[in-house]
């Protein structure tokens, strides 16, 4: 895709949905996909514990948005543990934040040197790759995400994936991919406004507005995007007091929106 629709849809449903590791989530300090026996408190070092403490407060405020303070306490664990893969990983996602793309793809490198086998690794840099065009490398290495025996961040990598193809233009492949992810968690928003807006771009109007009306269900997470995508959906099925309806909406709870000024102004195509 290119121009206006050049974007991660539904990013702002969920901001750590797509990312491991964000919020403690898998990824924020475990060894992803390495299958070794569990490491309990008669395994750890001193030095493995005061680098899981400093984890522990990194993953907290990288969670928070609080990127530079974030930095310092992975800088603290590698101090103490110089072949921690998951600091490494973290570091990747924090310079991320922190625009410092240099750093984070020497970061997210070196996390796979450490520990090949780490299936959040290769999603946050596939992740990483997706968001700069590289739809090949990303493709890549989310498939290696995927192969990883008992991974547990499958629908998130699914995701993700269905995400960057869909950006390639790749339709029919996101539409398998999101499906796949959608199967998987149901319940997920992201999930579903992504398959929802794949839908309306292959003109499968009818299961994009199934999709879209679940998402809208869940009053938590309607936004000005999602009100957005199903108001052109049921124009586009030539539901006009729908889509007035859906209008009124958008123009009264997210009045200051790019979509609320597209409908205002009648673009539809945005």
């Amino acid at each position: 895709m290119s121009g206006a629709n050049t974007r991660t849809w539904a990013w702002p449903l969920a901001l750590c949905a797509l990312v491991a590791g964000c919020a403690g989530g898998p990824g924020a300090g475990g060894q992803g996909g390495d299958t070794r026996d569990h490491v309990t408190a008669s395994d750890q070092t001193a030095a493995d514990l005061r680098a899981s403490v400093r984890m522990q407060l990194a993953v907290g405020y990288y969670a928070r948005g609080q990127f530079s303070t974030a930095l310092d306490e992975v800088k603290l664990a590698l101090v103490a543990k110089p072949d921690d893969a998951a600091a490494y990983n973290l570091r990747g996602l924090i310079y991320t934040g922190l625009g410092d793309d240099t750093l984070a793809d020497e970061s997210y490198r070196r996390a796979l040197q450490l520990n090949p086998r780490d299936p959040d690794a290769m999603h946050n840099y596939a992740w990483f790759h997706c968001q700069r065009g590289r739809a090949a490398e990303a493709e890549r290495l989310f498939a290696q995400a995927l192969m990883q025996p008992g991974y547990g961040g499958v629908a998130r990598s699914l995701t993700a994936q269905g995400i960057c193809q869909a950006r390639a233009g790749r339709w029919a492949e996101a539409e398998r991919t999101l499906t796949r992810a959608y199967e998987m968690d149901a319940a997920n928003p992201v999930i579903g406004v992504n398959l929802a807006e794949v839908l309306f771009r292959r003109g499968e109007l009818e299961r994009a507005r199934f999709y879209i009306r679940r998402v809208n269900a869940q009053s938590e997470v309607v936004n000005a995007q999602t009100l957005w995508l199903a108001l052109r959906v049921e124009k586009r099925l030539g539901n006009e007091p729908g889509a007035r309806e859906l209008g009124s909406q958008l123009a009264g709870r997210f009045p200051r929106s790019p979509e609320a000024l597209a409908y205002e102004g009648g673009r539809f195509d945005e």
